[in-house]
């Protein structure tokens, strides 16, 4: 029997006979077999570690609509940045969101300016700069899919027990299974199967994702973030669509069960409610995100402080087709051009989740 202890050689065999899988799904259907992640650290673990690029020719992998950043719309954007015009406030915020452009610019060119913006690792941090000082409104800034909401939950909870008044949050959340729903009955890129992220489905469980199968026919495998596990995940999706099998498949045990994390789930239930939410390149999906339940206002920036919307400056950024799957990064004119890391056009070039970034730093052909 062979033993197998060099990740690296483990690797290159799994790669190989994913290649022989994908040509016999070519063989058998005439096509190269797509799959979509919709998951932003899988489109920078996929270009990182060289799978996606090892790949092409045999299975085209798209980058969907993952990277919480990326799919934030211009209007979401713009109302955040204008939250600095206010005065005596902090804005508190992940490090991404601080470069991404708006309209009318960034919260790193609000800070340039003297406007109080800090980056924080934690929204729990931002409840205690409030607390550090109290005579001054602190807001942070929440985006994430269903990995970030429990903590975007913790943080609250913290602030309500110990009282603190002048901490709030701007939720611009969003739910995985809503926008899975919306591009299959979209249907506007043909898909053989999902590569379902791994941390998602930590909180919310295998099952949840078991309408992909019973309700659409469509594959779909739970993997984890290192190239063993993304190419064990892909070879079983092709292993079930040549078999043709709709099954939502856990590849992921060792961090992911049936149900997902019920205490989780419990406190992002208690304090938000299912609303509708603005996608970048879709529009508004119902019930795709939340925000806060009524009775806990006090905590909610958009009832606090109000702004008001105006219509976003528009580039020629396909950031919104890319996200869908419609294009890949170099199809955009700005590619590698008017945008870069250094300059950024787009959400999706400055996120360190986003498709343009990714196969920016990994896969640009120079």
């Amino acid at each position: 029997m062979l033993e197998v202890t060099d990740h690296s050689t483990l690797s290159q065999m799994l790669l190989q006979e994913v290649k022989t899988l994908a040509d016999r799904f070519q063989q058998t259907f005439g096509r190269i077999p797509s799959f979509m992640e919709v998951c932003g650290s899988h489109t920078m673990a996929l270009a990182r570690t060289g799978v996606k690029k090892a790949l092409e020719g045999y299975v085209r992998l798209i980058s969907g609509p993952g990277c919480p950043v990326c799919v934030t719309d211009q209007v979401t954007i713009d109302a955040m940045i204008s939250l600095t015009d206010g005065v005596n406030r902090i804005i508190c915020t992940f490090g991404d969101m601080v470069r991404v452009p708006g309209s009318y610019g960034t919260l790193m060119q609000a800070k340039t300016e003297g406007k109080d913006v800090r980056v924080v690792y934690s929204p729990v941090d931002a409840v205690r700069i409030a607390e550090q000082h109290p005579h001054q409104e602190v807001i942070f800034l929440g985006i994430g899919f269903e990995t970030t909401i429990p903590i975007l939950a913790a943080a609250v909870k913290e602030a309500e027990e110990k009282q603190v008044r002048n901490f709030s949050m701007w939720m611009s959340t969003k739910l995985v299974e809503p926008i899975l729903r919306q591009l299959l009955h979209d249907g506007e890129v043909a898909l053989d199967g999902f590569l379902l992220p791994g941390h998602v489905s930590m909180v919310m469980g295998r099952k949840h994702f078991e309408f992909l199968a019973t309700e659409y026919n469509m594959p779909a495998v739970i993997s984890g973030f290192e190239a063993l596990d993304m190419l064990s995940a892909l070879r079983h999706l092709l292993l079930l669509s040549l078999e043709q099998r709709a099954v939502v498949l856990n590849d992921y045990k060792s961090v992911v069960t049936e149900q997902g994390n019920v205490q989780a789930k419990y406190w992002m239930n208690h304090y938000f409610t299912l609303c509708d939410e603005a996608w970048r390149g879709i529009g508004v999906i119902f019930d795709s995100g939340m925000d806060f339940k009524s009775e806990y206002n006090q905590f909610n920036a958009k009832v606090k402080f109000p702004i008001p919307t105006r219509e976003p400056r528009r580039t020629k950024c396909r950031c919104g087709e890319v996200i869908r799957g419609l294009i890949d990064p170099p199809q955009c004119a700005l590619f590698g051009r008017a945008c870069t890391p250094l300059n950024p056009i787009g959400p999706c070039m400055v996120s360190s989740e986003g498709s343009c970034a990714a196969y920016y730093q990994y896969m640009r052909e120079e």
